[in-house]
């Protein structure tokens, strides 16, 4: 309770309970109750095991959650639950949708993109699509945990990616999140100014509108473990401090980690060099699991500065 009022006062609007399986703790209704008293938006990301029931989804409307999360990272059942480990995990993942929508709580979906499963994004697409949702976050990989034992991808391979998700968003109403793959917005930008018969835009060393900026580890988001250490991404476990001894503000904002990765100048390599740093400034989370360097180029950005990707 005493961290949700810290979240509060370091002046979020949003809290995601995340895990392993949120709905493991027994006293995750009485959080989002506490969470909505204080004026924050509430989300949630129950894993599709037994626990994961129409009437869990009915208490947590009734304890106030705005959004509840699904992940679902390949088109069928069997390609999902053969990635996930989990025999029926798809077939769940489908009816707790359903559920969501019978008792009105918006339903996301998280997509894990990476070697096998980038083939079948078209795929992944039109399944969102028809499943009504009001938000698809697509997490581009981070070899991290079990993630260093699957397959990543090139550079060039995720700028494929790129036009895929560009016209799912023009297609949909829902927003579409890309998350470890901050260059999209930079591809964004380029594409934006070829349609409207401009160069290659490069953009000016002023600070980016925050309406146009995008979150990134530690910029924008913070991450707790259920252990109170203060990560800047579940992705770069690499600790601030921990809130059982430091206020989640005074790591956020002071902490060094944390302030080198809001200042786009102490970026290394191509990223450093890079005219999009302060819209873009990539992954971290990435540069850290392939680099050992949280300032170091993102590998799997095809960008070079002063030419075209």
């Amino acid at each position: 309770m005493r961290l949700i009022d810290q979240v509060v006062g370091l002046g979020t609007p949003l809290l995601v309970l995340s895990g392993g399986d949120a709905a493991t703790r027994p006293d995750l209704f009485d959080l989002i109750r506490h969470g909505k008293e204080k004026g924050l938006r509430v989300a949630t990301i129950p894993a599709a095991t037994p626990r994961l029931t129409e009437d869990l989804i009915r208490k947590l409307k009734d304890a106030g959650l705005d959004q509840v999360a699904f992940s679902l990272d390949f088109p069928t059942a069997q390609q999902h639950d053969s990635f996930r480990g989990s025999p029926g995990a798809f077939d769940l993942t489908m009816r707790a949708i359903e559920w969501a929508h019978k008792h009105g709580v918006p339903p996301q979906i998280n997509t894990c993109l990476w070697g096998e499963s980038a083939g079948h994004l078209p795929e992944m697409a039109g399944l969102v699509e028809r499943l009504k949702i009001v938000f698809w976050e697509v997490f581009f990989l981070v070899p991290v945990g079990r993630g260093t034992g699957i397959a990543g991808m090139s550079a060039a391979r995720c700028e494929e990616m790129f036009p895929i998700l560009a016209q799912a968003q023009k297609r949909n109403d829902f927003i579409l999140k890309v998350t470890e793959a901050p260059h999209y917005r930079r591809w964004l930008a380029q594409k934006h100014d070829h349609e409207h018969g401009r160069g290659a835009h490069v953009p000016t060393g002023e600070p980016v509108p925050l309406a146009h900026r995008g979150v990134n580890a530690g910029s924008g988001f913070v991450f707790v473990s259920h252990v109170g250490e203060v990560y800047p991404s579940g992705f770069l476990p690499v600790s601030g401090g921990n809130v059982r001894r430091n206020a989640l503000a005074d790591v956020y904002r002071d902490a060094d980690l944390f302030r080198s990765l809001r200042d786009p100048d102490r970026l290394k390599g191509r990223c450093g060099r890079c005219p999009f740093k302060r819209m873009c400034g990539g992954s971290r989370s990435r540069a850290y699991a392939m680099t050992g360097d949280w300032l170091e180029t993102d590998p799997w950005c095809s960008y070079e500065p002063g030419g075209e990707a």
